[in-house]
């Protein structure tokens, strides 16, 4: 079982930044394929960036690409979300999920564990 804790989450104005972490409780955090996924009102989960379990090839949502940037400290088993030049279209709960099977980055079935979320608001 492996416990997500996302952090990080605040209000920002437009155009500025903010830094999310996810921490796991999983010994074995090396071997989990981690990803961020948010979720503005009355909107469906999408993706926005993961990061596979070697952290060798990160991905992104188009809407976030050259803005965010994600990456993972094996020590201390987190995966953090750069976000830069924030929009308001960014807002909404972030979510930490991870996987250790195959799958496909944008599908939330796909993913084992979830973390409870932290929200992000930009103001324009």
């Amino acid at each position: 079982q492996v416990q997500l804790v996302e952090s990080g989450g605040g209000l920002v104005q437009a155009g500025g930044s903010l830094r999310l972490s996810c921490a796991a409780s999983a010994r074995t955090f090396s071997t989990y394929t981690m990803a961020w996924f948010r979720q503005a009102p009355g909107k469906e989960r999408e993706f926005v960036s993961g990061i596979t379990w070697s952290g060798g090839s990160t991905y992104y949502a188009d809407s976030v690409k050259g803005r965010f940037t994600i990456s993972r400290d094996y020590a201390k088993n987190t995966v953090y979300l750069q976000m830069n030049s924030l929009k308001p279209d960014d807002a909404g709960v972030y979510y930490c999920a991870a996987r250790t099977r195959n799958g496909r980055w944008a599908q939330v079935s796909d993913y084992d564990y979830w973390g409870q979320g932290t929200q992000v608001t930009v103001s324009s």
